[in-house]
């Protein structure tokens, strides 16, 4: 195929609206750190550019050969995860590998290889007439369940709950038996109290508690949801402007510069600023679903629609978890919260949309 025909049937809508959010984001990230920390900022935009390098490779790279080669990245992976449990803990959990000047979380990494993975199992395998059972599940599963097994370990609720979402949604899309996937929800509904007993830390349940009852403990649990839907109220229908958003240039709304990000954007360009930024989002998701529907191939379609799932999962829960609709897990606004290696896993989604995109008619 001709370097003609690739760019003439490549997704520019996709990259139009990343580049846009990506710029939304640098210029938000500074509000939220330039009276604090600038070094984030700095930071951050350090690894924009390592991240945009990246993106174009991947989208450079027939995707054909990530097929290839997606059980050994996997591999790779689970190692990685693996080795965080020797490192010091950092904050109470283990999910960093220091590596010289920079820091990598393979947890993160996992949300773009487990589709990878997954992609290359249900393309490899020939799926019965009326659909999976439960017993042709037993190697994703089993993927699945090391990956999610490792994350939980560190401890990392939000991010294990994303690589199960992922599965669970090419778990779908491959199509499974409709007696499948009610055993798969009885066993998700007996799992659930023995995960609260016996898999989440006294923080995590607490966060839970909170949503419950968001009145008690303002001061402590409460603080973040409460200061959080305060700066989003605050900005009422236009905002108070760039720079100008006193929740965030005063420091009260926490970790504003990660999982709050989307707080300062709502303080400062009210209603009407969230709705163009959820529009924006909402264009994303839909550009790849159609990217995924125009696929030639299995593979090709399972991999956008596992990118799709991984950047609509976290502003799905990011969204909801700022506005107090879901409790604190810890998961980033795509292309907004400060994050070297969650930049350079979301960018690579989009780079597997334009890359599948623009190849769609050499099969």
């Amino acid at each position: 195929m001709s370097s003609r025909q690739l760019l003439d049937n490549f997704p520019w809508g996709i990259l139009v609206v990343t580049l846009l959010l990506l710029g939304f984001g640098m210029v938000n990230l500074y509000s939220a750190t330039h009276a604090s920390n600038l070094g984030f900022f700095i930071r951050q935009l350090v690894w924009l550019f390592i991240s945009l390098g990246f993106a174009g490779l991947v989208t450079a790279i027939d995707y054909r050969i990530y097929e290839r080669t997606a059980y050994g990245w996997y591999g790779l992976t689970i190692l990685l995860l693996a080795l965080t449990h020797a490192m010091p803990a950092i904050k109470g959990s283990h999910r960093w590998l220091e590596l010289g000047v920079m820091r990598l979380q393979p947890s993160i990494v996992m949300w773009f290889v487990i589709f990878l993975a997954l992609g290359r199992w249900f393309h490899d395998s020939i799926a019965p007439k009326k659909g999976y059972r439960l017993r042709d599940l037993w190697q994703p599963a089993a993927m699945t369940a090391v990956a999610v097994g490792l994350i939980l370990a560190q401890p990392d609720l939000g991010t294990s709950l994303l690589v199960l979402f992922i599965a669970g949604v090419l778990f779908l899309f491959a199509k499974i038996q409709t007696k499948t996937l009610l055993i798969l929800l009885l066993l998700g509904l007996i799992a659930a109290p023995l995960t609260w007993q016996y898999g989440l830390k006294d923080y995590q349940k607490k966060r839970i508690e909170t949503l419950l009852s968001p009145d008690e403990d303002v001061q402590g649990a409460g603080y973040h949801r409460r200061q959080s839907i305060i700066a989003i109220g605050s900005g009422r229908l236009t905002g108070k402007g760039y720079l100008e958003g006193t929740q965030t240039q005063l420091r009260f709304l926490p970790e504003q510069h990660t999982d709050f990000i989307f707080s300062v954007w709502a303080e400062e360009q009210g209603f009407l600023g969230s709705i163009f930024l959820l529009g924006l989002y909402f264009y994303l998701f839909v550009a790849g679903l159609v990217v995924a529907s125009r696929a030639r191939e299995k593979f090709g379609a399972l991999i956008c629609v596992g990118a799709v799932a991984l950047l609509f999962f976290q502003t799905f829960v990011n969204i909801g978890m700022v506005l107090g609709l879901l409790p604190v897990v810890g998961v980033p606004l795509p292309f907004l919260s400060y994050g070297g290696t969650a930049m350079v896993i979301n960018l690579a989604c989009v780079a597997v949309l334009l890359n599948v995109g623009m190849r769609r008619y050499m099969f």
